[in-house]
């Protein structure tokens, strides 16, 4: 393809899936338009996995050839944001949000003349709400497509806002790191609740104050800083803490807030930020005030973590653990989980069991109410072992599990493995007394030269028919030769000069051949019955103690 030289840059730039919506065909369509259409606009900017076109440049050429579409007001707003403020969107979508609230007020400093102007006569004709809604819809898909996890995906979203449950009207919400406010403005009924937000962002609070005063919703009011480090709430105990924190920093505060109030479960590690703003948001709940918070996976096992798992368990505080389907969130594929806690009214209140809910086989954007054989209701006590693992799958699977009839399969497989060991013995009879390499024999080094053995991967292995395999390696483990090549450390390296082998005719290396595989087949079978035995064992250890299996007669 010979592009025609890139226009200058100044004007919006876009992307081919930018362009792919504006002609209304799919992206394929446009790598197409770049291979056979000589005149196609040049990049303008990007990379070469990425490339970015004039907008200007793209219109005429898709008006010439009759693909265009008239590029709608509100993708010309976008456009020129993106043009004016690159990767920092929020500040310009904040902008917007300043200049719609303002009305016909001095527009930021920042803020193209043609966005101005764009974004005045959207709100104009229409709600400067919906204007800033569907802006917001566009930065969030741009933020999705790009997999950052800059803003909570609508996915999770979602999730929350199903396992939140029905919210009143008259409660108090809190994000302590609410963002563009994308969960603290979405979770329960539009109007009536209260809400309150924290984010260390100043762009991203600004945008999500604005948001929420142009969607109309009341009671809203977010402020700008770090939550752990400056709580700018210390007083304010909410019915509802939702939040999708930061995560895997280790500079979340630790140093400073060794004695801090809100460590209730215990002080947190530097690995372990996750649980820091856990504690944060459950030191925001009153009595009966619920938590529900985004967590990645390994939250529920790791190491460093383990007791103050242990004391959210302890405690009954925790009450749901749900795994959601990998890809949930933007940003990876992996699992990520949401943590249900509340904060008992009374100690009777605390509860006695933890909800496991494990959805990680639903489609993405399937049902988010379990089925019967996706959760399980764990009593605390069994959750309270040296590891303290959370994670739902485990448990999940654990309590659906057939233990009479895994116990009697495992008991039926030992009964017919320890019959076949004994059969594999082969029979033997008494010697003569003397070592068999007393006699006349050859060293490996020497059988190697004469192109009988070849050194496989781990034993040596005949390369003639003169020789039989089993019968070499079966005098090769024998003690004498094993001594030779056991370091004084007790590590096995064969000595091929020390190593030797009895000197018979083929018949008889068949004979001894035979007895030895017999004896490697019987010890290959032993290791599978001790496997087996120590399975059963500890199946039935736990059958009787769990109440899955009981004593027969």
């Amino acid at each position: 393809m010979a592009d025609h030289p890139a226009p200058p840059v100044g004007g919006p730039l876009v992307t081919g899936s930018e362009i792919a919506r504006l002609a209304g065909v799919t992206r394929a369509a446009v790598s197409n338009w770049r291979r056979r259409y000589e005149d196609f606009p040049a990049p303008a900017g990007g990379g070469a996995n990425s490339p970015l076109f004039d907008l200007a440049a793209v219109q005429a050429w898709l008006d010439k050839q009759r693909k265009g579409q008239d590029v709608s007001e509100e993708v010309q707003l976008w456009q020129a944001l993106r043009a004016a403020y690159g990767d920092e969107m929020i500040g310009g979508l904040a902008d917007v949000a300043q200049l719609l609230a303002g009305a016909e007020g001095e527009a930021p400093e920042a803020l193209p003349t043609d966005a101005v102007r764009l974004a005045r006569k959207l709100g104009n004709s229409g709600s400067p709400g919906d204007v800033l809604s569907a802006l917001t819809e566009r930065f969030t898909d741009s933020v999705r497509r790009a997999g950052s996890d800059q803003v909570t995906s609508p996915r999770i979203v979602h999730a929350v806002r199903h396992f939140a449950g029905e919210v009143p009207a008259d409660a108090t919400l809190f994000d302590p790191a609410c963002g563009i406010g994308t969960l603290l403005l979405t979770v329960g009924p539009e109007l009536g609740p209260k809400r309150y937000g924290q984010e260390a962002d100043a762009r991203s609070a600004r945008f999500a104050q604005l948001r929420a005063d142009l969607t109309g919703r009341t009671g809203v009011d977010i402020l700008t800083g770090d939550s752990l480090r400056d709580d700018h709430w210390p007083d304010l105990k909410a019915d509802l803490v939702v939040c999708d924190p930061p995560v895997g920093g280790t500079d979340w505060g630790r140093e400073d807030l060794l004695l801090d109030p809100r460590w209730e479960l215990g002080t947190p590690s530097r690995a372990e930020g996750e649980l820091a703003w856990l504690q944060h948001a459950y030191a925001h709940t009153g009595p009966g005030g619920r938590v529900l918070l985004v967590m990645p996976a390994s939250v529920a096992y790791r190491k460093a973590g383990r007791r103050i798992r242990a004391e959210l368990v302890r405690r009954g505080i925790l009450t749901h653990v749900i795994a959601l389907p990998p890809g949930s969130a933007a940003s990876h594929a992996l699992p990520v989980h949401l943590w249900h806690l509340r904060r008992p009214q009374s100690p009777d209140d605390a509860v006695a069991r933890v909800r496991m809910v494990d959805l990680t086989a639903n489609d993405l954007d399937g049902p988010l109410e379990p089925g019967p054989d996706q959760t399980a209701d764990v009593p605390l006590i069994e959750l309270l072992d040296d590891a303290v693992d959370l994670t739902p799958g485990r448990h999940v699977e654990e309590s659906h599990r057939d233990y009479a009839t895994e116990y009697r399969a495992l008991r039926q497989e030992l009964a017919e493995q320890v019959r076949l060991l004994a059969d594999l013995l082969p029979t033997l009879m008494g010697g003569v007394g003397s070592s068999a390499l007393e006699g006349p024999s050859v060293s490996v080094a020497d059988l190697a030269r004469a192109g009988l053995v070849e050194y496989g991967d781990p034993e040596p292995v005949s390369a003639s028919d003169q020789l039989d395999t089993d019968y070499l390696q079966g005098f090769l483990r024998s003690a004498a030769n094993t001594r030779r090549s056991t370091s004084a450390s007790g590590t096995y390296r064969l000595d091929g000069k020390g190593a030797r082998i009895p000197q018979m005719d083929i018949a008889e290396q068949r004979r001894y051949g035979a007895a030895f595989r017999a004896l490697q087949e019987f010890e290959e079978r032993a290791r599978k019955v001790a496997e087996l035995s120590k399975q059963a064992a500890s199946l039935a250890r736990d059958g009787l103690g769990n109440g899955a299996l009981t004593p027969g007669d």
